[in-house]
């Protein structure tokens, strides 16, 4: 009797076997992780209520001419439809490369630049000084720690409004400046004073959060690490340069990131402390403000174009900058 051996598939036709599409395979995921789609459900909601619908709807003003004249709108009983017109790409090339581009666009965005960098430095510098300072047995050093975390902890429209009032004519500020015999400069009105103004406010409320995200990277340090660059004598510079930089590489790298994040869109302090004034001084998120809500007839379609260049600029940036840091750590090992 012949018996009919089945034998394995070949390779060939395993290769063969037609793979999964792409319906199948996401009725296969959700059936095996069903759970997991459940619980993120309402974030993914969430989110797409209070992000992507205002996200895309600006989107699509930066296509059209919309203002405050012809939008939608009720009034008592009659409602105005809407009567703006799709004009595609003209609101980005009229902000960009329009007459007067460089007094709306332009010149704001090198301020906006200049502040980021400035600002975050400064974060960055005084954050690193003052966390090695706390990071050492110091007689006191908790009430030196809540201190130092006071201007973070404060609401940020309570400190904005206090520097307001120390730096108005007549405030604390130039009346220290007048019993020194200095220049007393209009710190809200003066453009350079204003831009130096909200650099300095901005760097108070930015300090804190700098300097505890880099005490916990201190912190974080194997003390033998120290130790053994003391014991080859290396003088403390070399130890900050060679012990305390690299192990504090990743938080810097993080803090840095969200600092230019947080300071580029930086609209608080700003508008709480200029105002619609200075318009030297403002930067791309307040100006934008002021384009659709500070000025009459509001426009929505222009304000909504800086909007969209501010989110593509961030995200170019982080896209480089996360490159840039992965080329490092692969450099260093």
């Amino acid at each position: 009797m012949a018996v009919a051996v089945q034998g394995a598939p070949s390779k060939g036709s395993r290769e063969r076997e037609p793979r999964p599409g792409l319906g199948q395979r996401i009725r296969l995921s959700y059936q095996k992780y069903w759970y997991a789609y459940v619980m993120i459900a309402p974030v993914v909601i969430v989110l797409g209520v209070l992000v992507g619908y205002p996200l895309a709807r600006g989107v699509y003003l930066t296509l059209t001419n919309a203002t405050s004249l012809n939008v939608g709108r009720q009034i008592g009983v009659r409602h105005i439809p809407d009567s703006y017109e799709f004009v595609g790409l003209h609101n980005y090339a009229d902000v960009l490369w329009g007459p007067g581009s460089y007094d709306r666009f332009w010149s704001h965005f090198v301020w906006t630049i200049v502040w980021t960098v400035v600002c975050v430095a400064l974060h960055y510098s005084i954050g690193l000084g003052l966390a090695l300072l706390m990071n050492r047995n110091l007689r006191g050093r908790a009430v030196y720690r809540m201190l130092l975390i006071l201007p973070w902890a404060v609401p940020t429209f309570v400190t904005v409004f206090s520097w307001r009032l120390m730096l108005a004519d007549g405030g604390v500020v130039n009346s220290a400046l007048g019993f020194l015999h200095l220049p007393e400069p209009s710190w809200l009105s003066d453009p350079l004073a204003a831009k130096a103004a909200a650099i300095i406010v901005n760097t108070w409320c930015g300090v804190p959060f700098m300097m505890v995200s880099l005490l916990g990277g201190l912190q974080s340090i194997p003390s033998e690490l120290y130790e053994a660059a003391e014991m080859d004598g290396a003088t403390p510079w070399q130890r900050f340069r060679h012990v305390t930089l690299p192990g504090l590489r990743s938080v810097s790298s993080t803090v840095v990131l969200l600092g230019v994040i947080w300071t580029f869109n930086q609209f608080a302090v700003i508008y709480l402390l200029l105002g619609n004034g200075a318009p030297d001084a403002q930067i791309l998120v307040t100006w934008a403000y002021r384009l659709g809500f500070g000025q009459q007839p509001r426009a929505y379609a222009e304000s909504a174009t800086y909007g969209v260049l501010l989110l593509s600029i961030l995200v170019v940036f982080t896209s480089f900058y996360r490159r840039w840091l992965a080329r490092n750590e692969q450099a260093n090992g």
